[in-house]
């Protein structure tokens, strides 16, 4: 059997035993997003992650194929993503030899519910990582969705959107808008930028003060550095802006490490992004309507047992009376879905 957990980030393969479900092999190639990434490409990834985790002595005896997909949680078997999956996976298990009618797709929502002990077919799940997305899941399938809208309208409180963030605060620092935070360097320095345009990292600055360092106005000292001048924040911004539309959008969330080690050194920008973020997981999954002790799924890097959202997003759901329940990925799940079609 085969299973897979197609991600934003990266695409998972996971070759196992039909009888036990134990794990004889693993690939992994790019992103397996069906909404956002091409056909081609994501046939692409497809046919490199199974064929990494599958040899090819074995692939005329994969006996199921189950996936997970990111951007394929519409409940209706319609839905473009599910669609988008199901042609890219048909495409690439053919362009290998592998030729199982067994064949399940789904969302990478649903393989993670899959994940938890017991392979459970009903409750909540909640995925933070790239993007952001809650889903109650009936009968293993994805039956109410909050969220998990994309970069452009939404993915509330994901890696993407606390990147998103960290580059606004970094800018608007930049052009006086906002207060000193270690993100403008951070992200500066994250990006390439060279030394002569940042921040320092020693000095501090009173919000609201002149381009010379001088105290326009009363107020807290925040990090910054005097000496950063209009001149060398107009290069700061006519450097970084580039830089960020040259890339892919959902990149942005690599910048989300930064955050979190910015908070942990008491930046208030850097911890005010990380609150918001919880309240966004937290109203995602308080729209689904949970019931107190129902189950709750979860996974993601940022819900990882270091995870920098795991302690705020723990607090605020235990006022709902829900306790996190954390797998790593959906390809164990993806398993499970495969070794039930069997």
């Amino acid at each position: 059997m085969v299973g897979l957990d197609a991600g934003g980030t990266r695409t998972r393969a996971v070759l196992a035993d039909a009888a036990d479900g134990r794990a004889l092999g693993e690939g992994a190639a790019g992103p397996g997003n069906a909404l956002t990434v091409p056909l081609p490409r994501l046939t692409e990834h497809l046919a490199q992650a199974v064929a990494r985790a599958v040899p090819k002595s074995a692939r005329g005896a994969v006996a199921a194929v189950a996936g997970g997909f990111a951007g394929a949680a519409g409940a209706d078997e319609g839905d473009p993503g599910r669609r988008n999956a199901l042609t890219a996976l048909t495409a690439a298990l053919r362009r290998l030899g592998i030729a199982t009618e067994r064949l399940t797709v789904g969302s990478d929502i649903e393989a993670a519910f899959a994940s938890a002990p017991g392979a459970p077919a009903d409750g909540l799940a909640l995925v933070a990582g790239t993007g952001a997305v809650a889903t109650r899941i009936a009968d293993r399938r994805c039956a109410v969705t909050v969220d998990g809208d994309g970069w452009l309208l939404g993915d509330d409180g994901s890696g993407f959107w606390i990147g998103r963030e960290a580059v606004r605060a970094a800018l608007r620092m930049a052009d006086g808008r906002g207060g000193g935070t270690v993100l403008a360097r951070a992200v500066g320095q994250a990006l390439g930028l060279p030394a002569r345009v940042l921040p320092g990292s020693g000095s501090v600055i009173r919000r609201g003060a002149d381009d010379d360092g001088s105290s326009a106005c009363s107020g807290a000292d925040e990090p910054s550095n005097a000496a950063w001048t209009r001149a060398a924040r107009e290069a700061y911004r006519a450097r970084l802006l580039p830089l960020v539309m040259a890339e892919a959008p959902t990149r942005l969330a690599r910048l989300a490490p930064l955050v979190a080690e910015a908070a942990r050194e008491r930046d208030p920008l850097a911890q005010e992004i990380l609150d918001r973020a919880a309240d966004h997981l937290a109203d995602a999954v308080r729209a689904l309507a949970p019931r107190p002790g129902e189950r709750l799924v979860a996974t993601g890097g940022l819900l990882g047992p270091d995870g920098p959202l795991t302690a705020p997003l723990t607090t605020r759901l235990t006022a709902l009376g829900l306790t996190l329940d954390r797998v790593t990925d959906g390809c164990a799940g993806a398993v499970s879905l495969a070794r039930l079609s069997l």
